[in-house]
């Protein structure tokens, strides 16, 4: 069977060509849907690169108000959404043209004057990412002040520490919570550097080559904000590598939203009863009237997987691309908007969540008392009374341990003579170590647990904000 045939060629591309490209051809090589997304940015560009070429005379003033005022124009249609889309021009680049025509006739074909899709749509990408990665920045920014808040109330908020999801040594609940604030400040770190490294700009690169004509690519970079221009013209319309970069970072920031979700449906859960949260970041079951569940923390865990994704889609995609530009390229938007789109709304709904959720103090207090949390204390203190290596008193910890263990008992209801049968040296003094919140004043070295450096540290996090 014949492809079918729309009768007109693309009036901006169709000079090499007798007729259309097919229906199916139409329809897997418009890309209009996704990148009308972009059409700011597009007319951004538009605009320096129209008053860059009037600065070097390849466009008089008159030409350049026209082309100016029609894209102001365009702008105004598409946002108010009066601009109608037709996949037959492919993509935001021709629409706007096509429309920059209908407004202002032939003149708009001079805009188009040293520079190609090919540099433009690569300009288009990295301003959108760069105001993406703002957008995301101030979002975590929020999301750490949300933390830091919480965990100012919460500096003595006694809690189980844990390794291997097994109760480890006595936290405060604030402590735990500041470790999500350093991890989210070296993610706003990763993003900056993702920034620095794709704020250059591509305009001026044109097809692949560079141009003949004398155009100021150095000029048009500082008008749209970029640091200066991309040195090399292949480099410049062919790599994504910033693209591939920030899709990584998201994979972290992804990574680090998912774990502390994945608490948050911990202490949830009645097995813990750590904290709880209200109605506006839970929902109930259409079976068990009973349920509150998590759904919000359950869905940033299930969308952290959106941008990994992303990462290995653009890696395959970009692998095999000899240099310059290929129509391959075009699938780099759609995933990284998903993957852009899934991390500001999960932001959001962390932030929500932390300002939302209330402690159980008690319950936490609760169980700290199972464990044997203050068994390291103990062959701690040991080695600083009695001056023995670190591995004798851990063995001697042990064995109390076992003693409490199959009595059963907290390590600090054992008597100094149930001690005295492992240890025969001990003292009275032995019983005062052995408390949690005892325990917890102790850990004082820097970045510790003890209250006193948390509130250093929430402090600091402070100042750094």
């Amino acid at each position: 069977m014949k492809p079918t045939k729309v009768k007109n060629t693309n009036p901006l591309w169709g000079g090499r060509f007798d007729s259309s490209p097919s229906r199916i051809m139409q329809q897997i090589n418009a890309s209009i849907e996704i990148d009308k997304r972009f059409f700011r940015e597009d007319i951004q560009g538009s605009k320096v690169h129209a008053r860059m070429l009037a600065k070097q005379g390849l466009l008089s003033h008159k030409e350049a108000k026209a082309i100016l005022a029609g894209l102001s124009q365009i702008e105004k249609e598409i946002q108010s959404g009066k601009m109608t889309f037709d996949p037959k021009f492919e993509d935001i680049h021709m629409h706007i043209e096509r429309r920059l025509q209908e407004i202002i006739g032939a003149i708009a074909g001079k805009l188009h004057t040293a520079r190609s899709r090919n540099d433009q749509v690569a300009t288009d990408l990295r301003l959108w990412l760069r105001g993406m990665i703002d957008q995301l920045t101030d979002q975590l920014s929020q999301l750490r002040l949300n933390l830091l808040e919480k965990a100012e109330l919460e500096v003595e908020t006694l809690m189980p520490g844990f390794t291997h999801l097994q109760p480890a040594q006595p936290i405060t609940f604030a402590h735990h919570l500041m470790a999500y604030v350093e991890m989210f400040e070296r993610d706003q770190g990763r993003l900056s550097d993702c920034r620095r490294r794709l704020n250059e700009s591509p305009l001026g690169a044109a097809a692949l080559a560079g141009t003949r004509f004398p155009i100021d690519r150095h000029w048009s970079a500082e008008q749209l904000g970029f640091s200066g221009p991309m040195r090399n013209s292949l480099d410049a319309v062919s790599s994504r590598d910033f693209a591939l970069e920030y899709a990584g970072v998201l994979s972290i920031l992804a990574m680090h939203l998912s774990r502390l979700a994945e608490e948050i449906v911990l202490w949830c859960s009645d097995q813990f009863r750590f904290v709880k949260l209200s109605d506006a970041f839970t929902t109930g079951s259409s079976i068990m009237p009973q349920k509150r569940n998590p759904d919000a923390a359950e869905l940033i865990r299930g969308k952290a997987g959106v941008p990994m994704a992303v990462f290995q889609q653009l890696c395959v995609m970009l692998k095999g691309l000899p240099l310059a530009y290929g129509k391959d390229m075009q699938e780099d938007k759609a995933p990284l908007f998903r993957a852009s789109d899934d991390m500001a709304l999960c932001l959001s709904a962390m932030a929500g969540m932390i300002a939302d959720l209330k402690p159980d103090r008690a319950r936490m207090a609760l169980a700290c008392q199972s464990g044997f949390l203050t068994a390291t204390d103990l062959a701690d203190w040991l080695v600083i009374r009695y001056k023995l290596p670190f591995r004798e008193a851990h063995h001697i910890a042990g064995k109390i341990v076992r003693l409490a263990e199959k009595k059963p008992c907290r390590l600090s209801e054992l008597s100094l003579e149930e001690m005295r049968t492992v240890a025969p040296m001990l003292k009275k003094d032995v019983l005062d170590i052995l408390d949690e919140k005892t325990a917890l004043g102790a850990r004082n070295s820097f970045g510790g647990t003890a209250p006193s450096q948390v509130k250093q540290a929430i402090k600091r996090a402070r100042k750094r904000i």
